[in-house]
């Protein structure tokens, strides 16, 4: 008795990179003696064994039910609008790392009942790879080319080329393409350009490049001695300036002590205000004891200006007054003060 078969073909491995579409085969015919209903499921297969089977799709009784798997919602679908043709391939789309796994398709139509398994793997390109440099570019140095990719299934491959001058890579380099590492052995000035770096796996490739530029090397004994010599100066002109600073203070110093030292030793100058205050007192003094006769000269000598210091050091000579015929008695004895009486000349005048 013959039943139903699938005819699709022997691949059972599939291998896509993720965000593409992939479709898996599973097509059969029905025998004449299947009378039964037709369904279609497709199971995946967990790889822990202890996990049951989870139905993502089926077919049956001309409906489609592919609410079953929530991760796999709206990006899959049968490739055959009509299964129950003969083609119940399943059509996945924006594929992802995590759908990688064991898918099974199962056909029945009672009495017959068919299956067939097959492996999928999502792979994710190469991207993001980024190059750099690891040592010194100095001529006779090791330099280490590194290329590595922040995403990208394994197994990833890497492989240097030389963009700039000769493509060859240098004759003492050496190249680990798991690593990613290419190793410049006693680089000179002909290693300098650009090199490029290509990471790679079975669905994609990404690439960087980096620029090498090998040097002379640097003269140490050079730096060392300019740097001895600087720190040289800076402490010369610290000291300069310190030294500077303390002789304006001692000049500062100095000029305080020698202003205050006369101040001391020079009497303060007398006012002229005081001085003129002293003649105009004396001769009023002096007027008090005047005859009337004398009044009369001193009252033509100015009292408004203020005599000068010479005024006061040498005092004025007292003007010269007739002498009275009658002489006053001497009081000098008794102690007391002479006053001067006035007298009478001859024409009747008082003197």
């Amino acid at each position: 008795t013959r039943s139903l078969t699938i005819t699709s073909g022997d691949q059972s491995m599939f291998e896509k990179a993720q965000g593409e579409k992939v479709t898996l085969p599973c097509t059969f015919e029905l025998s004449e003696e299947d009378e039964g209903p037709l369904d279609i499921e497709w199971v995946l297969i967990p790889a822990d064994n202890q996990k049951k089977e989870q139905i993502i799709i089926m077919y049956s009784v001309d409906r489609v039910y592919n609410r079953y798997y929530a991760s796999m919602n709206g990006r899959m679908q049968f490739a055959n609008l009509d299964p129950k043709s003969g083609d119940g391939s399943l059509d996945i789309l924006n594929l992802k790392a995590a759908d990688t796994g064991t898918y099974q398709c199962k056909v029945k139509k009672a009495p017959g009942v068919q299956s067939k398994k097959i492996q999928l793997t999502v792979l994710v390109k190469p991207a993001r790879t980024k190059c750099s440099i690891e040592g010194s570019q100095e001529i006779g140095k090791d330099v280490t080319l590194k290329c590595v990719s922040q995403e990208g299934s394994p197994l990833l491959s890497y492989d240097w080329r030389r963009v700039s001058g000769p493509q060859q890579l240098p004759t003492t380099s050496t190249l680990n393409k798991d690593t990613g590492e290419l190793l410049l052995k006693n680089a000179s000035r002909e290693y300098s350009g650009t090199y490029s770096c290509v990471a790679s796996n079975r669905v994609g490739t990404d690439e960087c490049s980096i620029e090498l530029n090998v040097t002379p090397p640097v003269n140490t004994a050079g730096i060392i001695a300019g740097a001895i010599i600087g720190t040289l100066l800076g402490l010369s002109v610290l000291c300069f300036l310190i030294f500077c600073c303390c002789k304006k203070h001692r000049e500062k110093k100095y000029e305080k002590e020698v202003h205050h030292d006369i101040r001391e030793d020079v009497p303060p100058p007398k006012s002229r205000s005081s001085t003129a205050r002293s003649y105009i007192g004396s001769n009023r003094s002096s007027l008090g004891s005047m005859s009337p006769s004398n009044m009369e000269g001193y009252t033509k000598t100015p009292y408004s200006q203020v005599p000068s210091e010479d005024f006061e050091r040498a005092p004025p000579q007292n003007p010269t007054f007739a002498p009275s015929k009658v002489a006053a008695p001497n009081l000098s004895r008794m102690g007391a003060v002479p006053v001067m009486i006035p007298a009478q000349s001859k024409d009747g005048s008082i003197v």
